[in-house]
């Protein structure tokens, strides 16, 4: 006979509710360390006098149970039983005051609720982000120690150091700030403002911004799901069927019963707010242009009307509702990657790896590389760049044990190529961060996206995406970026011309990228790695030019050879001369 088994699963996952309590110990550890003492010193009191009561319970059984016939002549138990009631009315008095001061001590800490009931807010949403890709994973040691830094910025900073409510916001800013941006910088760019949207309708649903916004849990649900149970045709020739079904949609929840009818009524006023290039940033006719001072209803108008101008309409309600919201949206735009990459190493920690995450054309070696040089590691001796496949996980797992303890740098690109050794990797970051490695010792990953790496690997590393942003103004700013200031701006007045325009010109062939078919009959891999390679030739050139800038030479060397070596499609080789002849010309230096 088989025999039977029962196996028992428990989530021990915390709620929300229970980590906010947990990082509110936090919170208040750090700004009033002597406050949670004292709160820790009296939990500590009231289990110490459970247990006292307790045993004064048991004893005082234990002789009653053992007393003789007559109880009143065993004059011993009689004084005991004085003793035990005296020292139990001791106790309880303790208790008593000991819970006087706990209230007193619990409002001290509730100031810092905010803190800790935001943090939770932003842990629990960042367990959620693994539904788009599995690469978001995220431990609760991880943001643990990123709440900490925040709390570390924030009293550096030290803005509204007198206590208070002022205090309080400037550890909620600081806090959501570094976290977003540690987020971020792991996110594809198609998924950032996904992840910023879902931040600021969850601080607008909790009531922490927005009053005035027009957000309500009904007109959420219109904006995620939509409401058209009609498919009615249009009365208006130039509004769309689905447009006008979503109109009468929004029109039956309440404070929207006139919209269809004023859409219908004054057609061609709205026809010209239709007919814009940008509706978002322009007032609707009648008195919808008062939403206008309601973002968020705005942003369901345009929803209905103009579908294809929601992700600017969104942007506009993130910038005008949540405080410092352009510098969320505009996160990291005027740093380029090497910034980026030096800011996560200052975060990093032996047991906490760099992990990128790769997108077609990436280049992530140059930045290892300048930054192996500038923390004064040498190839071959202290930093190590290993390209993972087929024997070569042996080699790996040397220059990994040897990197923790002498202190190495240690590049695995690849890691998706051999996922179950992934797993050994995951078991010696374990074993490392018990033994204590040397303070320099540092991994770098790199890989495609995978399902096959350990969810337990990826949770712990800080990870980098190098996607291109979206935009062409983004785009321009993020190439721009690329060049340091001594290379862009102290830049001869000629060459910094052409560089600004190859800068343009990478930012539209990038730009291009996202329609598909539309914008290339092929998908080539531009990057970066372009960029800087053009400007390298640039300089090279510029350095012996004539007084009469070569423009032919330029544009053949750029199309031609840096950009068109990727290409291999005849039209959009001649695209791309043609847009190399309208910006590579005398007029892009006036």
């Amino acid at each position: 006979s088989s025999d039977l088994s029962q196996c028992t699963l428990i989530n021990f996952i915390a709620t929300e509710r229970g980590l906010e309590d947990q990082l509110l110990a936090k919170v208040v550890g750090h700004e009033q360390p002597a406050l949670e003492k004292e709160r820790n010193d009296l939990v500590q009191a009231f289990n110490k006098y459970k247990i006292q009561l307790q045993q004064l319970e048991d004893d005082l059984l234990f002789k009653l149970a053992n007393a003789p016939a007559d109880i009143l002549s065993d004059i011993p138990l009689i004084e005991g039983l004085e003793a035990t009631k005296d020292k139990a009315t001791e106790i309880n008095l303790a208790v008593r005051k000991g819970k006087e001061t706990e209230i007193g001590i619990n409002e001290a800490r509730e100031v810092y609720r905010p803190v800790s009931s935001e943090a939770s807010m932003l842990y629990f949403m960042l367990l959620k982000l693994c539904v788009m890709d599995h690469m978001y994973q995220y431990s609760l040691d991880s943001f643990t120690t990123f709440f900490m830094k925040a709390l570390g910025k924030a009293a550096a900073e030290g803005e509204g150091s007198g206590g208070g409510n002022t205090r309080v916001n400037n550890l909620i800013k600081t806090l959501r700030w570094t976290i977003f941006t540690w987020v971020s910088r792991g996110l594809f760019e198609k998924h950032k403002l996904t992840f910023l949207a879902q931040l600021t309708f969850g601080l607008m649903a909790r009531g922490d911004i927005g009053e005035s916004s027009g957000y309500d849990a009904e007109g959420m649900n219109f904006l995620m799901k939509g409401n058209r149970k009609d498919n009615d045709e249009s009365p208006l020739e130039w509004l769309p069927d689905n447009a006008w079904n979503a109109v009468k949609g929004l029109s039956e929840i309440e404070g929207w019963e006139r919209l269809a009818g004023d859409i219908e009524e004054n057609g061609p006023r709205f026809l010209e707010w239709f007919n814009l290039i940008t509706p978002e940033e322009e007032k609707l006719p009648l008195d919808w242009r008062e939403l206008d001072k309601n973002p968020f209803k705005k942003l369901m108008v345009v929803k209905c009307l103009r579908p294809d101008r929601t992700l600017p309409a969104l942007r506009n309600l993130i910038q005008s509702t949540l405080p410092d919201g352009k510098e969320y949206v505009m996160c990291d735009s005027k740093l380029n990657s090497f910034q980026i990459l030096e800011e996560a190493y200052n975060d990093s920690t032996p047991s906490t790896p760099i992990y990128f995450v790769l997108s077609p054309g990436a280049d992530v070696a140059s930045d290892v590389d300048k930054l192996a040089k500038q923390e004064k590691m040498i190839s071959g001796e202290s930093y190590f760049n290993i390209s993972l496949g087929q024997g070569q996980d042996i080699i790996a797992t040397e220059r990994l044990d040897n990197g923790h303890k002498l202190g190495h740098f240690v590049v695995l690109n690849n890691v998706h190529l051999m996922p179950r050794w992934l797993k050994v990797v995951e078991k010696k970051l374990d074993e490392y961060a018990v033994s204590g490695s040397h303070e320099k010792f540092r991994i770098f990953l790199s890989s495609d996206p995978s399902k096959q790496i350990p969810i337990g690997l990826i949770e712990r590393c800080i990870k980098l995406t190098n996607d291109p942003p979206s935009g062409l103004k983004a785009n321009l700013i993020g190439a721009i970026s690329s060049f340091s200031k001594e290379d862009y701006e102290d830049a001869e007045p000629r060459t910094r011309g052409i560089l600004f325009g190859i800068c343009y010109f990478h930012a539209i062939v990038v730009e291009r990228k996202k329609f598909g078919g539309i914008g290339y009959n092929m998908m080539y891999p531009f990057a970066l790695g372009d960029l800087r390679d053009s400007a390298k030739c640039l300089n090279n050139y510029m350095e012996n030019a004539p007084t009469k800038i070569p423009w032919a030479d330029l544009r053949y060397i750029f199309g031609e050879i840096m950009y068109g070596g990727h290409i291999v499609n005849d039209f959009d080789r001649l695209m791309a001369e043609k847009m190399l002849e309208f910006i590579m010309k005398d007029e892009l230096l006036d």
